[in-house]
């Protein structure tokens, strides 16, 4: 893992696969560790160099003020092709897990030239905030439990792990591996400041992101290969965000996870990667 910089910040990166192979981003939600270890290397196996990263404010990025983030979704955007542009590989395979998804979509309506191919996994076409009308919501009950636990001490490793673990079990997550990988991002943290914390386990800091105008009438335009990935137990975007998404983006293929809810397992790494090599 290193930084690299880029639009005047930087930009926690780690880097699988050879140099000169086909490059592949992964843009993190919120951070590189949403993408699992073992995807990375299935992908890489495949003959890619694949480059995960921190979106700003969690990681190794640069961070400012989580809770009142001077930048949009589409300043987001714009550091994806920023960063394939420093790292020499355009145009590249771009994919974006959950708040990332949104980053993605973004960037290849708004920079083209830069991307060859479209990886979205749980994740919606509308920013932050409430959805359509037609596309369904985060499911209340389990929102109700998860925001009715105290909160953790984000200076504590432990607690902070186990906190991850009981909401991943509202989730329908692994809880065990949600906790395992709650402590690997404590130890990435830069500090214990309850808002940083905050932006690296449970991504506040996209709490107040916006974009506009907005995208979801453009994704008609997208012109690459995309790939569709979403769990059929997700209960923080629902899978009939993924449907809508794959609907409006011309030749899109949709993917669904059965058993798979809001994080994305390592179990499923094979079956993902041969997906995201099939598109080129």
């Amino acid at each position: 893992m290193t930084t690299i910089d880029i639009n005047g910040i930087a930009l926690g990166i780690e880097v699988f696969g050879d140099d000169g192979a086909p490059l592949v981003v992964l843009a993190g939600g919120t951070t590189m560790l949403s993408w699992p270890d073992a995807l990375c290397e299935r992908l890489a196996a495949g003959g890619r160099r694949v480059v995960r990263y921190d979106l700003r404010d969690s990681g190794e990025s640069t961070a400012v003020d989580p809770l009142a983030p001077a930048y949009t979704l589409r300043d987001l955007a714009a550091d994806a092709a920023a960063l394939v542009d420093v790292l020499g590989g355009a145009p590249a395979h771009l994919a974006g897990i959950g708040v990332g998804g949104m980053v993605a979509q973004v960037a290849v309506l708004e920079h083209p030239d830069a991307f060859s191919a479209l990886t979205l996994v749980g994740t919606r076409p509308v920013a932050p905030g409430p959805p359509d009308d037609d596309l369904p919501d985060h499911d209340q009950a389990a929102m109700s439990r998860l925001f009715a636990r105290a909160a953790p001490d984000w200076g504590d490793r432990e607690s902070v792990a186990e906190f991850s673990a009981a909401g991943a079990e509202i989730l329908g997550d692994d809880p065990v591996a949600a906790r395992a990988l709650a402590a690997r991002v404590w130890d990435r943290t830069p500090g214990t400041a309850p808002p940083v914390q905050m932006a690296n386990q449970m991504g506040m800091v996209f709490s107040r992101l916006d974009c506009r105008p907005r995208w979801r009438e453009r994704l008609p335009g997208i012109g690459v290969p995309t790939l569709v990935v979403h769990g059929r137990r997700d209960r923080f975007f629902p899978v009939g965000n993924g449907e809508a998404i794959a609907r409006e983006i011309p030749g899109a293929r949709l993917l669904v996870l059965e058993g798979v809810g809001t994080a994305l397992p390592g179990a499923v790494s094979g079956e993902v990667a041969a997906a995201m090599l099939a598109l080129g």
